[in-house]
């Protein structure tokens, strides 16, 4: 392997039935919500490695979460489990009946991981949210919320999130999750943001090729629909496994009407971009063109080069 690559070490934990390997197999294995029914728990550990953006390895470690196991985790393979670890993701089953429990195991893996790795961040999923009745939901992840933050004094909390399979929430998680790791995230981000301007285009999201998070975005109408990026991953995601039953791939997708002009097409070789025009004067091919141009600087990462010079933009008169 590449000694430039970094290896990024992913805890996943939660008692058994949390959904912990379902969420595993929809980001990263590229399962549909509904196939996963049929998966079998983890018994023992499942480490797995995933390239991503190029740059580093994210090693997740999906730890099964029958009770024997977790003692093992606590006890004779505690250091094992909690060295070296960037990310804690805690899944928590919101209509589980072993609540108590659960806590108790959360408050065992916290201990430990401020032993073995002090400085992890730590992401408590509160997932199944699905399962409870929409107008309770606000107050049972708020409840839930403020019981593990009171366990967590010893971490860093990054952020609680509430999860289900069935809606973008896993992919809005997992995203920021990742984002986390992403050396010079900032730069690339300022970078997206310059290219906009140039471009004249209303919005610019960059996915990530594998699994379709969500790697990075510049808004200049900010929408108010939170989500929205994460529902239009989930959405492109759905449609690239489709093209992969037939045996191909997604190259461009275009999407025009009167109102705008949305192009998603490959952009470095671990991404894709989607840039979406409103401006009717903005022909589709200076947006190819644009995009293409800028592909060679995001791969060199040039941060000194014009990107005017790079860039252009045809209009019609």
């Amino acid at each position: 392997m590449d000694t430039d690559i970094k290896i990024k070490k992913l805890l996943l934990m939660g008692r058994r039935r949390a959904g912990k390997t379902s969420m595993h197999a929809i980001i990263f294995a590229n399962y549909p919500a509904k196939e996963t029914m049929g998966i079998g728990f983890t018994i023992d550990v499942n480490e797995s490695k995933f390239k991503f953006m190029g740059k580093f390895v994210l090693n997740l470690w999906d730890c099964g979460g029958q009770e024997r196991l977790m003692k093992h985790y606590f006890s004779s393979q505690r250091e094992t489990i909690f060295k070296n670890v960037e990310v804690l993701i805690y899944v928590f089953d919101i209509s589980s009946d072993e609540s108590k429990e659960d806590m108790n195991d959360y408050k065992q893996a916290i201990a430990n991981l401020a032993i073995y790795s002090k400085n992890a961040f730590v992401f408590p999923l509160i997932h199944k949210m699905d399962k409870i009745p929409e107008h309770e939901r606000a107050a049972a992840f708020e409840q839930k919320k403020a019981e593990i933050l009171e366990a967590s004094a010893s971490v860093t909390v990054k952020e609680v999130f509430a999860t289900s399979i069935w809606d973008e929430t896993l992919y809005k998680a997992w995203s920021q999750i990742v984002q986390l790791l992403i050396p010079n995230l900032d730069t690339f981000k300022e970078s997206l943001k310059q290219l906009s301007h140039i471009c004249d285009c209303d919005e610019i999201v960059v996915f990530e090729k594998l699994t379709f998070l969500v790697i990075a975005y510049h808004d200049n109408r900010p929408k108010k629909d939170i989500l929205r990026y994460e529902r239009i991953s989930n959405i492109i995601k759905q449609f690239k496994l489709s093209c992969g039953k037939l045996g191909t791939d997604i190259e461009q997708m275009t999407v025009k009407n009167s109102k705008f002009t949305v192009i998603i097409k490959g952009f470095t070789d671990n991404t894709y971009i989607m840039m979406v025009v409103s401006d009717p004067k903005v022909e589709k091919s200076a947006i190819e063109l644009n995009i293409d141009s800028a592909t060679s600087y995001f791969k060199t990462h040039n941060r000194g080069s014009e990107m005017d010079n790079l860039l252009f933009q045809w209009k019609k008169e």
